[in-house]
């Protein structure tokens, strides 16, 4: 893919990273579907939607409020839904090496979310006495940057690492030697006991959660069964 392709990319990337913390947390930026959102872009949503199953595992407990560091799986989704949705069907290594390149992603745009925090302090102390006499331009300004901030991150992180990993994840795939079963394997394994361990903790952490999971675990299969 050239620039001109990842563009679209990296523009839902940039709205998927804002709605992490930013705007509108509207939940859009969870793997599942950021990553199936991604995979539609590139014409292939049901590849998108195994590569955001396998994420949203691993992001389970990952509850992004406050002033606590966590990964950002808001672009990182749309990278790894994109780069899974162009490799082919029966590529093998794809899952592995597609997932490797969310894990970096998501801890470098977790980090670039932290500086991204300095700076608006830093603006934002810039403008204090303005801020405290209550004026509208200085508050609709600091949000404004803000916001256009945040989305300029979530873009560059998402071009920057579509260029990075779109030739690693091709090299990875053409030179795997491995039995595709036995990746995809292990990858649903550490997910899924990753998947458990979080489970587990909110099960003893949160009031009624097991009647909520089941709950949920039940209108599911309904749902399939009824689809």
């Amino acid at each position: 893919m050239n620039i001109i392709d990842l563009l679209p990319v990296a523009l839902l990337g940039a709205l998927l990273g804002m709605d992490v913390v930013t705007f509108p947390q509207a939940m859009i930026s969870r793997p599942i579907v950021a990553a199936t959102a991604a995979g539609a872009f590139i014409g292939n949503a049901p590849a998108g939607l195994v590569m955001g199953a396998v994420l949203e595992l691993l992001a389970l407990e990952m509850l992004p409020f406050g002033a606590s560091k966590y990964p950002e799986w808001g672009s990182a989704s749309v990278v790894a839904g994109a780069l899974f949705a162009a490799q082919s069907a029966d590529s093998p290594g794809a899952l592995a090496a597609c997932l490797l390149a969310s894990l970096v992603t998501a801890m470098l745009s977790g980090w670039s979310m932290v500086r991204l925090r300095r700076l608006n302090a830093s603006r934002a102390a810039r403008e204090r006495e303005e801020l405290a006499r209550g004026s509208a331009s200085a508050v609709v300004g600091t949000q404004l940057f803000g916001l256009t901030a945040d989305f300029v991150r979530g873009g560059l992180v998402t071009l920057i690492a579509m260029i990075v990993f779109s030739p690693l994840i091709r090299a990875i795939a053409g030179s795997w030697s491995t039995n595709p079963a036995y990746s995809r394997g292990a990858v649903v394994v550490i997910v899924a006991a990753v998947s458990a361990g979080a489970v587990w903790r909110i099960f003893h952490g949160v009031a009624h959660a097991r009647l909520f999971f089941l709950a949920g675990l039940t209108a599911g299969a309904a749902i399939l069964v009824a689809g």
